[in-house]
C-alpha cells in the first residue's frame, strides 16, 4: 500500500553512521571499544551521565573496569539533569579539558547522550561555548570520538546526530545536528534497562513510536523510514505490554531496544514534525514528562496529518489500528484507534488533567513561533503548520476524543 506513494524518481539520502551493539551483554563490548581508542592514543576519557542510573544499571562498573584494564583514565561528570542546559555542557567540557580528554563516553538516556554530543564538539573546538553551538554561531566540522551507552529504549540518540538542549538565559530549547556529532559506537544492552519503572518504560517507548509516526510522514521521508516505522510500531505494540507486566523480561526489553534504535535511524533520515514541536512548551512550562506530552498530542496530530499521508499512516499504524484502507476519510478513526491503544496501556491523561488550560494555547503558539529550531520541524510536516492548526491540536488534546 505505502509504496504507491514513494517516488522512485526522488533521490533520498540514507544515513547509518554509528556502529551499534545490541543484545544482552552488549555492555561487555566497552572493553574492546576503549581498547580501540587507546590504540589511537587516547589516555583520558570524559564520562558524561546523570546522577543515578549510570551506577544503578551496572554500566559504570563495566566501564570503570574496562578503563582500568586499558590504562585509560575516566573523568566522571555525573550532574546531567533532564532537559539539560548549555551551562551543563560547558561544565562537562571544562572537566574534559582539565584532564585532556581524547574521547567522550556518555551513559544514560537522551539527556546525557545529547550532553555528550555537545561536549565532544566543544572539546574538539577550543574557544567555543555551548551557546555558540546551540545558537548556531558556528558549524563544527569535528568532534572527539563519542561512545554512547544507552540506558532507555526511547530517543534513539545513540545512533543519530541530533542533540536538544535548553539555551541558558533564553526561553527555549535548541536542536542541532552535525555530521561530526554521530556517536562512533553505541551500546544497547537490554539488561541495563530492567530497572526502568513502569512509567519510564511507557513514556520512552511511546516516544520511540511517536518519532517514527512523525518521521515516516515528513516531506523528506523515504522508503527506509516508512519500512522501519512500520516495524517499530509493531515492536512497541507487541513488547511494551509484556515489559509492563514482566519488567525483567529480557526478550521484551530487547524488542523495545530494537524499536528505539530503529526510531533513532528513522529520525536521523527523515526528521520529525508537529508532535515533537508542540511538546516543547509542555515540558518547558508545565513540566510534563516528554513521552507523556507526546502521548497526549499524538492522536490529534494524526487527525490533522492523516488525509495528507493516508497510505503511509494506514501501513505504519496497522498494528494499532487494523483495517485502515488508506483513505483520507479515515483520519478520525485512525486517531481514535491510537488514543484507545494509549488508554489500554494506562496512559489516560489529557492536557486538562495535567493543568493545561485553553487559555494557555495562545502562549504555547507564541513560544513555538519564537523558537528558531522548531521552525525546521514544522517546515517538513505533511500539512501546513499554521498557527490555527497548531492551536487546534492543543485544543483537541485537552480532553479525550468524543
Amino acid at each position: 500500500m505505502w509504496d504507491n506513494c514513494c517516488d522512485y524518481d526522488t533521490i533520498r539520502e540514507i544515513r547509518v553512521k554509528t556502529t551499534a551493539y545490541i543484545g544482552v551483554g552488549a555492555i561487555d563490548k566497552i572493553d574492546g571499544i576503549l581498547g580501540n581508542l587507546k590504540n589511537e592514543g587516547v589516555t583520558s576519557v570524559l564520562c558524561v551521565c546523570g546522577g543515578h542510573a549510570y551506577r544503578a544499571s551496572g554500566a559504570w562498573d563495566k566501564a570503570e573496569a574496562a578503563a582500568l584494564r586499558q590504562g585509560i583514565v575516566l573523568a566522571l561528570y555525573n550532574r546531567v539533569m533532564p532537559n539539560p542546559t548549555t551551562d551543563t555542557i560547558n561544565d562537562a567540557a571544562a572537566l574534559g579539558r582539565a584532564v585532556n580528554a581524547g574521547a567522550v563516553l556518555a551513559i544514560g538516556g537522551g539527556s546525557p547522550l545529547d550532553c555528550g554530543k555537545g561536549a565532544a564538539v566543544l572539546l574538539a573546538n577550543p574557544g567555543k561555548s555551548a551557546e555558540d553551538l546551540f545558537c548556531f554561531r558556528f558549524t563544527p566540522q569535528k568532534a572527539l570520538p563519542l561512545v554512547a551507552v544507552n540506558l532507555t529504549h526511547g530517543t534513539g540518540s545513540e545512533v543519530n546526530r541530533f542533540a536538544v538542549v535548553t539555551v541558558a538565559g533564553r526561553n527555549h530549547r535548541s536542536i542541532v545536528g552535525h555530521d561530526c556529532s554521530y556517536p562512533r559506537y553505541a551500546i544497547d544492552d537490554p539488561a541495563l534497562m530492567t530497572g526502568l519503572s513502569a512509567e519510564q518504560s511507557r513514556y520512552v517507548s511511546i516516544d520511540a513510536l511517536c518519532r517514527v509516526v512523525e518521521a515516516a510522514t515528513t516531506t523528506v521521508a523515504g522508503p527506509l523510514a516508512v519500512t522501519l516505522a512500520r516495524e517499530t510500531v509493531g515492536l512497541v505494540h507487541r513488547w511494551l505490554p509484556t515489559v509492563l507486566a514482566e519488567p525483567q523480561n529480557l526478550k521484551a526489553r530487547y524488542g523495545l531496544c530494537l524499536a528505539a534504535l530503529q526510531a533513532g535511524v528513522v529520525f536521523d533520515n527523515s526528521l520529525l514534525h508537529m508532535a515533537h514541536a508542540l511538546e516543547h512548551p509542555l515540558s518547558r512550562f508545565k513540566k510534563i514528562p516528554h513521552g507523556l506530552a507526546l502521548a497526549m498530542l499524538l492522536p490529534a496530530v494524526i487527525g490533522e496529518c492523516y488525509a495528507a499521508r493516508p497510505d503511509v499512516l494506514a501501513h505504519v499504524l496497522e498494528p494499532l489500528a487494523p483495517g485502515l484502507k488508506g483513505e483520507p476519510e479515515e483520519a478520525t478513526a485512525a486517531a481514535k484507534a491510537v488514543e484507545n491503544w494509549l488508554f489500554s496501556l494506562g496512559v489516560k491523561q489529557k492536557l486538562l488533567d495535567l493543568g493545561v488550560q485553553e487559555s494557555d494555547v495562545e502562549d504555547f503558539c507564541n513560544f513555538i513561533e519564537q523558537t528558531p529550531s522548531l521552525g525546521l520541524l514544522l517546515s517538513v510536516a505533511p500539512v501546513m503548520s499554521s498557527r490555527q492548526r497548531l492551536a487546534r491540536i492543543y485544543t483537541n488534546s485537552l480532553r479525550p476524543m468524543p
